[in-house]
C-alpha cells in the first residue's frame, strides 16, 4: 500500500484500516498546526485508490473499521468518492465502518441530496475539527471559518444521516480568551448536538505560526489549573441530549470520560477535586508529546 508524508488519524481510529484518498489538507493555514506543513495538497487517482484497497484485502482477513485519510477527504467529488465507497463495500462485506475527516466547508459545499447519497454509500461518521466556538478565536487561528458555519455544517451532516464526532482544543484562546472559549464554544457545541464530542489540550508545534507567538510572548499559554477551569466552564454550559464525551487524550492534563447530560455532574466534580487538591497529578508535558 502507498502513503505519502506521516500518517494522522483520530484516537478512535487506531485500529482502523488507513487510505489515503487525498494528500495533506485542502486549507492547511491553522496556525495552530502542522500536520500537514510537508505535504502539497492534491487528490489521489481512483485507480491508485482502488488498488490500494485490493492490496489490503490480500493483507488483512478481517478488516472492522476503515478511516480515509488524509485531512478532508470529503473535499473529493461525489462520483468519485462514491467509486471508492463501492469497492470497499465489495471487497470489505464484514467492514462495520467507515469514517473520515471533514472541514466544515466540504459539508456546506455539498447539496443536502450529496450528502445523503454519500451516507448510503457506505461513510457513517464524520470527524469535524470545531477547535473554538469564538468568532474571535477562529480568525486568529485563521480556521477560514465562523462560528455560525460550524453549527451550519454540523446540522446538515446530521440530517444527511452522519454520526459526528466533534473536537474542541482546550487553551486555544490562551490566557486573554479562555472564557470567551469556554462559553462560545459550548453554545457551538449546544447547536449541533454531536453523537461524540472530544476535549483536547493545546499542544504548541514548532514551525507554526502559534509557536511563534508563544516564542514572542504574544500568546500566553494557560497553566493545566487553567486548562481544567477552562473545561469546568464549558461543560457547565453543554446542553446535550445524548453525547458521548472524551477528554482523555494524550494531549490532556487529566483524564474525562462519560455520557452528557448523564454524567455531567459526576464529570464536574471530577474537576472540582482535581483543582482542590493541592497534590493533584498532572501529566507532565514530557508525556503530553507522545
Amino acid at each position: 500500500m502507498n502513503y505519502e508524508g506521516n500518517i494522522f488519524r483520530p484516537p478512535s481510529e487506531a485500529y482502523s484500516l488507513i487510505i489515503q484518498v487525498s494528500i495533506g489538507c485542502s486549507h492547511n493555514q491553522c496556525t495552530f498546526c502542522g500536520m500537514y506543513k510537508e505535504k502539497n495538497f492534491r487528490l489521489r487517482k481512483t485507480e491508485e485508490i482502488l488498488e490500494d484497497l485490493a492490496r489490503a484485502r490480500k493483507a488483512h482477513p478481517y478488516v472492522e473499521k476503515i478511516f480515509l485519510a488524509d485531512g478532508n477527504a470529503l473535499v473529493i467529488g461525489n462520483s468519485q468518492l462514491e467509486k471508492i465507497l463501492s469497492e470497499i463495500k465489495r471487497l470489505f462485506p464484514e467492514c462495520k465502518r467507515v469514517s473520515a475527516y471533514s472541514a466544515p466547508k466540504d459539508i456546506l459545499r455539498k447539496t443536502p441530496q450529496e450528502l445523503k447519497k454519500i451516507k448510503e454509500s457506505g461513510l457513517a461518521m464524520l470527524y469535524l475539527g470545531v477547535e473554538s466556538g469564538s468568532d474571535i478565536i477562529l480568525d486568529k487561528i485563521n480556521k477560514g471559518v465562523r462560528s455560525r458555519d460550524m453549527i451550519e455544517a454540523g446540522e446538515k451532516a446530521r440530517s444527511a444521516g452522519f454520526k459526528l464526532s466533534v473536537t474542541v482544543i482546550s487553551g486555544l484562546g490562551g490566557k486573554a480568551l479562555w472564557q470567551e472559549h469556554a462559553v462560545k464554544s459550548a453554545e457551538v457545541i449546544n447547536g449541533i448536538q454531536p453523537e461524540y464530542l472530544g476535549l483536547l489540550t493545546l499542544l504548541v508545534q514548532e514551525g507554526t505560526p502559534l509557536f511563534d507567538a508563544v516564542e514572542k510572548g504574544e500568546f500566553q499559554l494557560l497553566e493545566p489549573k487553567e486548562v481544567l477551569k477552562e473545561s469546568q466552564m464549558m461543560i457547565q454550559g453543554l446542553v446535550l441530549k445524548n453525547t458521548v464525551f472524551r477528554s482523555n487524550h494524550a494531549s490532556n492534563y487529566v483524564a474525562l470520560k462519560g455520557d452528557l447530560p448523564k454524567d455531567k455532574k459526576a464529570l464536574l466534580n471530577t474537576i472540582d477535586q482535581a483543582l482542590d487538591d493541592k497534590e493533584a497529578f498532572y501529566k507532565s508535558e514530557l508525556y503530553r508529546r507522545l
